[in-house]
Formats: structure tokens, sequence, C-alpha cells
């Protein structure tokens, strides 16, 4: 192994990325254009890129990288042998698209189709040499061998601030036994869904082992210059800089808009492919440019150098403000690397290969917390990374209904569970558990309340429902057939098998 070496530059400070994995559970639910194509394009587009980009630092010798958040479903799916069955499938189809394409008369679009078939087959194999064989190995290793420091969170990806405490601690328990039977870890850091917070959770979270979790900078006051305890508990919280996360991807700029970069919205329909580069935010998509893959990867470097020029600068600031030497840390989605942002992966590395020649160094939220960048404790108050920075994406009049019937379900999960006089596992109550946790799921309220595929949200809510009450109804008067519902959707709605609903 060669390990890194660099010329010694004196060190400013500490910035930490910050990557959140995650998506509803999707297998059996639908394929397109809502459902499972999701997952085959967030893997194949951004999560594998990512995994590649950390793999080469690494055989360099670079480790401490950052910190990689993997919700529960998200490991779920990527161990699934449905789910990789399907990723495989997609991914075989993916080059016979770009053979398709090659036969166009069009010359662009025959150098759109070269580009896709290289960038396909090297997926393909990588898919069929490791991939299908699970995610955990993977993700694992760069755990065990430093290179990330992988962050967990609870079941189902529930906003945790509107949950009955009982079913908080559940939740974050079972996925931190899913980390421990995937990764060999019980994982102390967590990337709370949605960064939602409320006054309490720190006890909670005390309670399952978790020593850090991340919240959005407005919640810390922007006091994002360290952790902070909360309250008087040992948990800290690290907050996201909004002064460097927006100069990447903010609500109405950064660095994805530039004009050289592939452009998300335009497509060729015929073959699925974005062939166009973004031009201008005024250019009609039938008038933009040919996107140019090298000019592209070249941007990318470019802001590359732009964005750690920013970090380097704000660490001055922090340290000039405080008297100290500060951590800034930048968060994001990890599908904005490669799926929503095309040219993000290059990006990503160039950022990791430059940081330490300017000063900076680069670590995870578990090596900054202890390298002493820890400041006082603070009181947080009800919050989240959504519109506002409060609750109202999950919470608001849009979604009130939602609310209601989220409060229901999950009094009737916990009713039932009371109500059971067995101390001996059950795994009919398992899958009762299991499905009010998928109905819980905080990805639909968002969806309806950025009325993004609201229907399938809705339509999720009410199936997972269906299911909870169809099997509830039948423990109660058929035992028999309670079992032979519950397998049947244990084969559906089969995640997190080590779940066990008599730990409620």
């Amino acid at each position: 192994m060669r390990l890194v070496t660099s010329a010694a530059v004196a060190e400013i400070g500490t910035c930490c990325l910050v990557l959140h994995t995650h998506l509803p559970w999707v297998a059996h639910a639908g394929a397109w254009p809502v459902g499972e194509e999701w997952l085959h394009q967030a893997f194949t587009s951004s999560w594998r890129r990512v995994i590649e980009v950390c793999e080469r630092l690494a055989a360099e010798g670079r480790r401490e990288l950052l910190s990689l958040g993997i919700s529960p479903t998200v490991a779920a799916m990527l161990d699934d042998p449905y789910c990789l069955n399907e990723i495989h499938r997609w991914t075989g189809n993916w080059v016979l698209r770009a053979e398709e394409l090659a036969a166009r008369s069009e010359p662009l679009l025959r150098d759109l189709a070269r580009f896709e078939y290289a960038a396909a087959s090297a997926c393909l194999v990588d898919v069929e040499d490791r991939w299908l064989r699970g995610g955990s190995p993977i993700l694992r290793r760069l755990s065990d061998d430093g290179v990330v420091e992988l962050l967990g969170g609870p079941v189902a990806h529930p906003f945790l601030p509107l949950l009955d405490d009982r079913l908080i601690a559940h939740a974050l328990r079972t996925g931190s036994d899913d980390a421990w039977l995937r990764w060999g870890s019980r994982l102390a850091g967590v990337w709370a869904p949605e960064c939602g917070y409320r006054p309490g959770l720190e006890d909670i979270y005390a309670g399952q082992g978790i020593a850090r979790l991340l919240v959005d900078g407005p919640s810390l006051r922007g006091l994002t210059a360290a952790a902070h305890p909360i309250g008087e508990s040992d948990v800290v919280a690290f907050g996201r800089d909004l002064e460097v996360t927006y100069r990447v991807w903010s609500p109405k700029s950064g660095y994805p808009g530039s004009a050289a970069y592939r452009d998300f919205h335009t497509f060729d329909h015929a073959s699925g492919f974005r062939p166009a580069r973004v031009t201008s935010r005024q250019t009609a998509p039938q008038d933009k440019a040919p996107w140019d893959p090298v000019a592209a990867a070249a941007m990318a470097r470019r802001d590359a150098r732009d964005f750690v020029d920013v970090v380097r600068r704000r660490l001055v600031d922090l340290a000039a403000a405080t008297g100290r030497r500060a951590v800034t840390v930048a968060a994001y989605d990890t599908e904005l690397f490669g799926h929503w942002w095309y040219e993000g992966p290059v990006w990503l590395e160039e950022v990791l290969r430059r940081l330490p020649l300017a000063g900076v160094r680069v670590t995870t939220l578990r090596g900054a917390q202890e390298a002493g960048h820890v400041g006082p404790p603070v009181q947080i108050p009800a919050s989240s990374w959504g519109s506002g920075k409060d609750w109202r994406v999950w919470a608001g009049p849009q979604v009130a209904d939602i609310v209601d019937a989220n409060e229901r379900l999950a009094t009737r999960l916990l009713s039932t569970v009371d109500a059971s006089r067995s101390h001996l596992r059950n795994r009919n109550l398992d899958q009762l558990c299991r499905e009010a946790y998928l109905a819980l799921a905080s990805d639909w309220a968002f969806m309806v309340s950025k009325n993004s595929a609201a229907d399938y949200a809705r339509n999720r809510i009410a199936t997972h429902s269906a299911r909870f009450d169809r099997l509830r109804a039948a423990m109660d008067t058929d035992p028999v057939s309670a079992t032979r519902i519950a397998r049947e959707l244990e084969h559906i709605d089969g995640p997190w098998r080590h779940l066990e609903a008599r730990l409620l």
C-alpha cells in the first residue's frame, strides 16, 4: 500500500464531509416511474460510484475520508436477493439501451452511446463480481479499514420527533442490531431522519449508545464551529455548516447548475439518456448544447478547487471568531453525487485530495469529536433540515391527515403489543410492527409536502396500513390464518428479519 505524503502545510482546521444514503423500501412496490427504478438509478449512478471514490483513495493509504450514513432501509435493500437481482437486470438493460442508442443516426448520440456503453459495462462487471453477494461486505471493509465512519439510524426512517418514545427507542435499537448483524459494530453515530429533533430525544439516544448526531446549522443557532453536548447529556450534536454546504447545493444556486454539467432534466426520451449540458437556466430543453463529459469533468475539478478555497476561508474566519481551530461540516444526500449531479463523484474525489494540501484536516464526525472539536453544552429547539428548519414538511397542514393516521397506527401497534401475553417471540407480531414502521417512514410526508409523487406516497401509506389491519384482524380471530398472512406479507415487506416486536 502506498501511503500518502505531501509537503508540510500548517493545519488550519478540520472539514467533515457527511453523506446520507437513504431511499424508502421499494421492493415489490411499483417499478417505474416511481418505485424500484429509484433504487436502480441511485445505486448505479451514485452509491456505487461514491464507494469507488472511497476505495481508490483508500488504495493510496488515505483514511477517515468521510462519515457515510447508510439507513437500515438502504442496507436491507443492498443485501436483499430480490433487490440485487433487479439491480443486475436493470444494469444489463442499461447496456442494451446503450447498444440501441449507437444505432441512431445522430453523430452526437453515437458519442453518448459509446460513453454510456462503457459506463454500463463497467457497472455490470462490478455488480456481477461482488455486489450480487450483498453490499454489507463492501461497506464493512471500508469501515473496518478506517476509510469511512458508517452512520446508522432507526429502521424505516421515521420522523422521530412525532413518535412515541417507546417506538423511537425500539426503532433505534433495531437499527443498531441491524448494523451489528451487517457490519459487525454497533454504530455510535446517527444521521437522524430529516435531522429531526425535539427536546428530550438526547436521552433516548444516550440510552441506545449513540454518542453523536447531525442537526442542521440553524438548530445550533449557527454555532457549527464545534460539536456541542445536548443539554446535560453526553450526546453531542454536529451542525451542518450552511455557509459551506450551500456553496455546493442550495435552493437557489450551487455548482451543479453550472453550464458545462450534464443537465438532469433534459432527456432523449427514446433512449432515456440525458444528452445535454445545463447550458443556461433560460435555455429550452431542445436548444441545450450537447454534453461533453471531458469538459464537464474539468469543470468539476475547477469547482473542487473553489470549494477548497471556500472551506479554507471559512476555517480561518471561524478561528478568528472563536480563538481556536474550528471544524466545518458539509452534509448532503449521497444521491447528489452522481445522480442529481452526474459529475459529483469527480468533484468529491478532487476535494478529498486537495483539502489536506490546503492545510485542512479531513476526518469523520468521530474523528472530529475525538480530536476535541467539542464546545459548551447547548439546548436545541424543535427543528429539522427541511423547509423553514422546523417540522412543517412532516407535520404541516398539507399532511395533517397523515400525521393523524400515523398517530392512530402507532397507538394500535402499541396496544396490540401490550395485549400480547407471551414473552416468546411472535413472528406475526413482528410483521405487524414491520408494516407499521413502513407506513411511518418520513419519506411519504415529504413527498406529499413537496408534491413529488404524492399519490404514490399516499398509496404506500394506505397499502401498509391496510396490511397492518388485515393481519391484526386475523390475529384476533384466526391465528392459523394470521400466520399464513404474516408469511405472505413477510415475502413482500421483509426487511429487518431480526426485528422483535416484543422488545417494545
